[in-house]
Order: C-alpha cells, then structure tokens, then sequence
C-alpha cells in the first residue's frame, strides 16, 4: 500500500468515521510518516472538539433559506427560459414544415378560394344582421337597465 491512499484517510480515521483495519492499519505501523500524520489529526480533532462551537446569528436560518430559495429561482429561471427557447424553436420548425408542404402541394390556390368564399359568407350574415342590430342594442340596453334597478331595490331594502 502506498503513503497517498493512506493519507487520503488519515481525517476519517482520526475523525472515529473510519476504522483503520487490514492493509491500512499495517501500512500505519510500518510507516514512520502516516504514523505522525495520523497522531497530528487526531490532536486537532481534540483540539477541535475541546473548543466551544460559536452560537450562529438569530437570523441566520432565514437570510440562509433566502438566499437558497433565491437560487433556486434563478435557476427554475434558467430552465425556463431553455424550455421557452426550445419550444418557441419547435414551433417555428413545424410551422415552417407545414408552410413548405402547403406550398408544394399546391393548397395556396385552396385556401385563397376558401378564404375569398368565408369573407363573402361573413359579408353576406353582416348584411342580413344589421338592419336588426339597433333593435338588438335596445333590448340590451333595457335588461341591464332593468337589472340595475333591481339590484339597487335589493340593495336598499336590506
């Protein structure tokens, strides 16, 4: 075993996480160096755990969960944006798919007869319909007149 992958748990074992077992516990023994490194961690894990933990501030719970709340948003923000982006992306690739398709079969000539024959039927119900539409105005006009009034009673009486 060599002094690197030692040394990469001397913390852990000094800590207690890790007990030092098999080629390592060997390894220990054997190696001058490790040996010192492992006895100077453990002496500052007791210094460390000989000294008072300091108290956090009244408000540090809250101003920590702004600022995660607050980061979280931003990148909620982000993905998003990314999720935007690409959709709009799609979108314009389907509408330009089913342009190129409506212009390679030949349905521009449909579709412009189409929508001259709707424009005259939309012209033709507008005509028959205006003539009534004074008539339809008044009659508006006297239900919320009407509706009004008694609102108002129902209100005043109670």
């Amino acid at each position: 075993m060599f002094c690197d992958e030692v040394l990469d748990s001397i913390e852990a074992i000094a800590a207690g996480d890790l007990v030092p077992e098999g080629r390592i516990a060997q390894h220990l023994t054997s190696c001058r160096l490790c040996a010192a490194a492992l006895d100077s961690a453990r002496k500052v894990e007791r210094l460390l755990r000989s000294r008072d933990t300091p108290r956090p501030p009244s408000n540090f719970t809250s101003r920590t969960m702004t600022r995660v709340r607050r980061a979280r948003w931003r990148s909620e923000q982000r993905l998003d944006v990314g999720f935007n982006t690409a959709l709009g992306l799609v979108l314009v690739g389907i509408v330009g798919v089913v342009w190129a398709l409506v212009n390679r079969t030949g349905l521009t000539l449909v579709s412009s007869e189409a929508m001259g024959l709707f424009t005259s039927g939309v012209v033709t119900v507008a005509r028959r319909v205006a003539p009534a539409l004074p008539m339809y105005g008044a009659a508006t006009i006297l239900v919320a007149a009407a509706l009004g009034i008694w609102w108002w009673a129902e209100r005043s009486a109670t």
